[in-house]
């Protein structure tokens, strides 16, 4: 087994990660902000991405560098920058001094249209930054992760309960269970890489159609619920309002109405992990059943 230092640990997929590295015998260094409880095969490293003495510290000794670590809603540019790109160029440079050779990177389908939100655009220039390292690198950029613990798609889950989901304009989306994605990250730990890209999903053929995937988030809480496709400019509204009433907490931002009105979120085929590495294991229906009970297992629903 493998001795694994991890950015994002505390995080919904570090977390998830975490859990699998351990089950199957890895020893885990995970990076963290805050003091976390002992638990055997884990080392906790105090300290962020903006601190190179405790990155030196997180991956001395290590095997491989899991780089979750991002950041996803910021109130500006800069904060994308200092969160994507600086970060993933700090953990780059400890690898690199460390002689840590494997270097497994978590991207974003938003890297492939960099000019859609700020969101997008720094997560492809954390790619441009691996990418140009001298690590022997894969990279995965997951669609839209769900799964129990998950805090972004809850207010998706709190609408179908009342029969009610509010979309973005007719499109098509990939999506992907949390524990599907740390199957693969963990598989690449020992994997060739060959300096890859790769794109996985759920395997649904075709992917998911917004409404499709609304209704089936509706069965998940047991209700039937009527999609509703609103314009970005009703959207925009939606976001400036989210932002009102829940300041920095909020989740549709203007970043991100920019990216949910784009109509293709699907993976591309030709970027899928080869079958012999990793496939998906989770269907999506009995995916979103599982997260709808931790929803209402910890009254969140």
């Amino acid at each position: 087994m493998s001795k694994i230092a991890l950015t994002g640990g505390t995080g919904f997929v570090g977390g998830c990660l975490i859990d699998q590295a351990l089950a199957a015998g890895h020893e885990v260094r995970a990076l963290t902000r805050r003091p976390q409880a002992e638990r055997d095969g884990i080392d906790w490293i105090e300290g962020a991405l903006d601190a190179p003495d405790a990155l030196d510290r997180l991956v001395s000794g290590a095997e491989a560098v899991i780089h979750v670590a991002g950041v996803v809603n910021a109130p500006d540019r800069a904060g994308f920058v200092a969160g994507n790109i600086d970060g993933t160029r700090a953990i780059v440079a400890a690898a690199e001094r460390a002689g840590v050779r494997r270097f497994i990177h978590v991207s974003s389908l938003a890297a492939r249209e960099p000019q859609l939100s700020a969101y997008g655009w720094s997560k492809a220039e954390a790619e441009t930054v691996v990418q140009a390292s001298a690590l022997d690198w894969a990279m995965v950029r997951p669609p839209a992760i769900y799964g129990p613990g998950d805090m972004e798609m809850r207010d998706l889950f709190r609408l179908a309960r009342w029969g009610i989901a509010l979309l973005p304009p007719p499109g098509k989306l990939s999506v992907i269970a949390v524990s599907d994605l740390a199957r693969l990250l963990l598989a690449l730990v020992a994997a060739p890489t060959n300096q890859r890209v790769l794109e996985a999903d759920d395997g649904k053929p075709g992917a998911w159609t917004h409404d499709d995937f609304a209704r089936a988030i509706g069965r998940a809480v047991g209700q039937r619920v009527m999609p509703m496709a609103l314009p970005p400019p009703l959207l925009h509204l939606a976001a400036r309002a989210d932002r009102l009433v829940r300041g920095t907490r909020a989740k549709l931002t203007p970043d991100r109405v920019a990216y949910f009105c784009h109509p293709d979120w699907t993976i591309d085929a030709e970027k899928r992990p080869d079958p012999a590495l990793w496939q998906p294991e989770v269907p999506t229906p009995e995916g979103l059943a599982a997260t709808a009970r931790w929803y209402r297992a910890h009254s969140l629903l």
